[in-house]
């Protein structure tokens, strides 16, 4: 007997699906490592996502930044972190950057960043030449008698641990930051902590160097 042309279409097409329906499916490997990270991106908290993606860049995801232009987080008091950030944000502290980044975060996700940060063990530094006996140990532990400027100590802690809710850890900062800050709050830049104001504008720049990178090398 003979097919017409349309049942031997149908024959053939039955024909291939029996042989389609018995092979096996190819599956698409997937490194190892590629799936660790896959799991770990999951699994991250949605702070630790914002940390990753937003803060890393520039403080390091555990807030040990390690470019001397901007501060490390790690170990700084929440409150001093959480006060920082609602003022970057309402732009009672000017900075260009960080009033970008803090503009869409609300005040839980603020107080969560500063949990965090604070959280992390902060990494230990090294003066370069203010040591002990220097410029800067003096100026650090005494003041400066002649302009009436106080003893750094007499806030910030002898270690540089700072007082929580009111004054920052400096110990370990990097000296280029604290420099920073220091002429800023001697131009006026810098203008939401009106006692370092104060302060500043009675110092000049070898004095602020020398305790910069005493400030450095505490711990």
């Amino acid at each position: 007997m003979r097919l017409g042309f349309a049942a031997v279409l149908v024959l053939n097409l039955v024909v291939s699906q029996a042989f389609a329906a018995d092979k096996p499916v190819e599956k698409v490997a997937i490194a190892p490592e590629k799936a660790e990270q896959s799991v770990a991106a999951s699994a991250a908290s949605p702070i630790e996502q914002t940390v990753q993606t937003v803060c890393a860049a520039c403080h390091a995801a555990d807030g040990n930044s390690v470019m001397a232009a901007n501060p490390k987080l790690a170990g700084q008091h929440p409150e001093y972190l959480l006060k920082q950030l609602k003022e970057f944000k309402d732009g009672k502290r000017a900075n260009a950057v960080m009033s970008g980044m803090v503009a869409n975060l609300a005040e839980e996700d603020m107080k969560a960043l500063a949990a965090y940060f604070s959280s992390q063990k902060p990494t230990l530094g090294k003066a370069k030449s203010n040591g002990k006996g220097s410029l800067g140990e003096k100026i650090y532990r005494g003041g400066i008698l002649a302009t009436n400027v106080p003893a750094c100590a007499a806030c910030h802690g002898a270690t540089g641990s700072g007082i929580p809710k009111q004054f920052p850890r400096l110990a370990g900062q990097h000296a280029d930051y604290t420099l920073q800050q220091l002429r800023t709050f001697r131009t006026g830049e810098r203008a939401n902590a009106p006692m370092m104001q104060a302060i500043a504008v009675k110092m000049t720049d070898q004095e602020m160097q020398a305790v910069a990178d005493y400030v450095q090398g505490l711990r």
